[in-house]
């Protein structure tokens, strides 16, 4: 009897990795198994068509699911849309998901209309869009001052693996940049999106910086982004009128070379 024990305990590795080796062929032969192949979003992608309309914000869940709903909707999505700021200028959503994630966009809305399309779940949304008073995006460029390593742009950047059209400035490191609108037009909310851009300059140069927006000399908000905070959004209130709109860049260290700095701000009724 105790040869047989040690025998039978001599075979407990050997029968677990046959075990281990038996799942993992199981869960590599179903790896696919309820992912929606191209001719379910192609379905999906007709329940969308069938009810846009213009200016309608399609949004897809998880974030990396993008270049697939792209594939199938990419031509109702503008460039614009797809660098805009945030969703809340929009009133009409489709949201795209599957396995259960959903967008930042949708969050905190009840849906219209959802459909189940072959695991492709399709959601419509409706909703009173904020009303943009100004966007700066399409404010001519703006006076600038203090030691920047190149003028600003308006350009299309990757910040966080996304796409954002934004205002692109480059300080020099350690120091501040500061640009000038006069004459803005606003609301009762002035809203701040902004990130580092270029996933290669963010590997390479991991300094943060800091913006500042003030309206007529006060300070109104101010974000601070490191290589990991991707598209970070923060707001503040301004009264309705017109006033000048000054942003501090500030490239934080001397080690912040080439540090792409992007915003975008809408102030908002």
């Amino acid at each position: 009897m105790p040869a047989v024990r040690k025998l039978l305990l001599g075979l407990v590795p050997a029968i677990a990795l046959a075990a281990i080796a038996a799942w993992s062929t199981c869960r590599t032969v179903g790896a696919g198994a309820g992912v929606p192949d191209d001719a379910t979003w192609a379905r999906a992608a007709a329940r969308v068509r069938a009810g846009h309309q213009p200016g309608d914000l399609i949004v897809f869940a998880p974030r990396w699911n993008d270049p697939v709903g792209r594939l199938h909707l990419g031509d109702l999505i503008p460039v614009e849309m797809a660098g805009r700021l945030d969703g809340e200028r929009y009133g009409r959503i489709w949201e795209l998901d599957i396995r259960g994630a959903r967008a930042p966009e949708t969050r905190g809305l009840k849906a219209a209309e959802v459909h189940d399309v072959g695991g492709v779940i399709v959601r419509r949304f409706e909703r009173a869009p904020a009303a943009v008073v100004t966007d700066v995006l399409t404010l001519p460029p703006p006076t600038t001052t203090g030691p920047a390593a190149r003028p600003p742009t308006l350009t299309l950047a990757e910040v966080g693996f996304e796409p954002h059209r934004c205002w692109q400035v480059v300080p020099s490191a350690g120091q501040t940049v500061t640009l000038r609108w006069d004459q803005v037009a606003l609301g009762g909310e002035l809203v701040l999106g902004v990130g580092l851009a270029d996933v290669f300059t963010r590997r390479d140069v991991r300094a943060p910086a800091e913006v500042i927006v003030d309206v007529g000399g006060r300070e109104v908000t101010r974000a601070r982004v490191g290589v990991d905070s991707g598209w970070v959004r923060v707001r503040g209130a301004t009264a309705p009128g017109t006033a000048a709109l000054t942003v501090t860049v500030t490239a934080i260290g001397r080690e912040a070379r080439d540090r792409l700095v992007c915003f975008a701000i809408e102030a908002r009724r």
